[in-house]
């Protein structure tokens, strides 16, 4: 039998006792149970606990909770019709402005965005906004609820390279404002980094990501898989010879990064980006899987990131002993403080300020430690955090059989290297304008991780949305 908990305190009596300070806690699957299942972990709010929840909002005036929405959802209005009980008026209001958000509402850093700017987290909890907005989306999807379409079209063409977050929000608005669209999408499945990149137990699959890409489809997008621009076609031949008045780029980030440092090449040595896609798209944490990954018995994750934490909470799923190594302290973590978080509780063992410096290989090539150093903290870098430096005479070998590098991605240069006139930096990220997504190609458009590198699901969303909004102005003055 599951076993289920709340997060951080034990919900008590919701009545109009209720210290409307803090939060109305959520349900969990209980940390030992969850540590051995791909099942979602948080289970999110029922309708009596979200309007609890609601009722906490003080309806500001001037809602600094907007201001901290990358794509701009209407906080406040969704937040009240949830507390009336309106739910289907609450998910019209969200997608006026949101392609995904039952994505959003378990993906986003709400912590650093919206929540972190509610004005009654000044002298409580910030409201749950994110915990709201998954609530609602899910309502809607088991209640059949789709949102509004365009009105009219307008008879003109636009290509969209990546099904990911932001290509999917990108689509879902031009789609709404009367394009036809078309999605081309490198991979056999639709979702980019939502099915790939993120674990099963964070974001599921069929019930949510599938549900959502529906949603977008409804609109009128049209989606086609197994196509590699660059190779499959061009974006030149798409504008060119196909008739597509515009493009935009949402191809993300996929090429991975390593240390540099001796035994890297050694069996055993993954990047999270292909260990966190054969488990997540080719299933291989399954034992009848055709493409099996390997199960070490003590794992070391090398980063501190979010994807580090759902590499590391997926390797402890599958039977091993699981470290996060990182060189910062944990107030530097980079990963949300709710996935830390679960970490944690789930048995994660987090070996900070410690870096590697080599991995050590038997005979045969397969990894049978790790050397590493521990740090300390100096002075700021240009990140503005506190640069590490290595502790003299620290060296030590960490007990290690496999090894995950998780220190971001790059996007892949396939595209721009085959299309005409369109700028890349040092980084081989696409220049494009923050404000529009224009890039110096005319007529495309670029948004997401392909411009800016590895970032949040939320920030590429809002970068597709701007970008909408650039190539809707350009085709309406043509």
């Amino acid at each position: 039998m599951t076993l289920y908990k709340y997060s951080h305190n034990e919900m008590e009596g919701k009545d109009e006792n209720m210290d409307v300070l803090k939060k109305v806690p959520v349900r969990e699957q209980d940390p030992a149970a969850r540590a051995k299942n791909f099942e979602e972990v948080c289970l999110g709010y029922n309708k009596e606990e979200a309007m609890c929840e609601a009722e906490r909002c003080i309806n500001c005036k001037n809602a600094q909770c907007v201001k901290g929405c990358p794509v701009s959802i209407n906080i406040p209005k969704f937040i009240s019709e949830v507390k009336d009980g309106n739910i289907e008026q609450a998910y019209q209001t969200i997608s006026e402005s949101s392609a995904l958000p039952a994505v959003c509402g378990r993906v986003c850093p709400q912590e650093s965005q919206c929540e972190g700017k509610c004005i009654r987290g000044i002298k409580g909890d910030p409201i749950s906004i994110g915990k709201l907005e998954r609530f609602v989306a899910d309502w809607a999807r088991e209640n059949g609820i789709k949102p509004a379409g365009a009105k009219e079209k307008l008879g003109k063409k636009v290509a969209v390279i990546g099904s990911g977050p932001a290509g999917l929000t990108c689509a879902g608005d031009l789609a709404k404002l009367g394009y036809d669209v078309t999605i081309f999408e490198a991979l056999h499945e639709t979702g980019g980094v939502l099915v790939y990149g993120i674990p099963e137990f964070r974001l599921p699959k069929e019930a949510v990501v599938k549900a959502e890409i529906e949603n977008v489809k409804a609109l009128g997008v049209q989606i086609e898989t197994n196509v590699v621009i660059g190779k499959s076609t061009t974006i030149d031949e798409l504008i060119d010879e196909e008739g597509f008045d515009a493009v935009f780029i949402g191809s993300g980030a996929g090429l991975p990064k390593f240390m540099g440092i001796p035994g890297e090449q050694s069996n055993g040595v993954f990047s999270a980006n292909e260990y966190l896609t054969r488990s997540n798209l080719m299933k291989s944490f399954d034992e009848n899987s055709n493409t099996p990954i390997m199960h070490g018995k003590k794992v070391a994750v090398i980063g501190g990131g979010n994807v580090a934490m759902d590499a590391a909470r997926t390797a402890l799923r599958l039977g091993s002993e699981v470290h996060i190594v990182y060189r910062r302290s944990e107030e530097e973590l980079p990963a949300r403080v709710e996935e830390v978080h679960h970490a944690k509780e789930e048995g994660i063992i987090f070996d900070l300020l410690t870096n590697p410096v080599e991995i050590l290989a038997d005979e045969k090539g397969w990894v049978k430690g790790m050397k590493c150093v521990k740090m300390e903290l100096g002075e700021p870098d240009e990140s503005g955090r506190r640069r590490p430096v290595v502790k003299e005479g620290s060296e030590f070998v960490l007990d290690v059989d496999m090894v995950i590098m998780s220190l971001g991605t790059s996007p892949n240069p396939l595209i721009s290297s085959t299309t005409k006139g369109l700028e890349v930096n040092k980084w081989k990220c696409i220049v494009a304008d923050d404000n529009n997504g224009k890039t110096t190609k005319e007529g495309v458009y670029a948004g997401g991780d392909a411009v800016t590198g590895a970032a949040t699901v939320i920030l590429a969303m809002g970068a597709g949305k701007a970008a909408a909004q650039g190539i809707h102005e350009y085709l309406s003055n043509r």
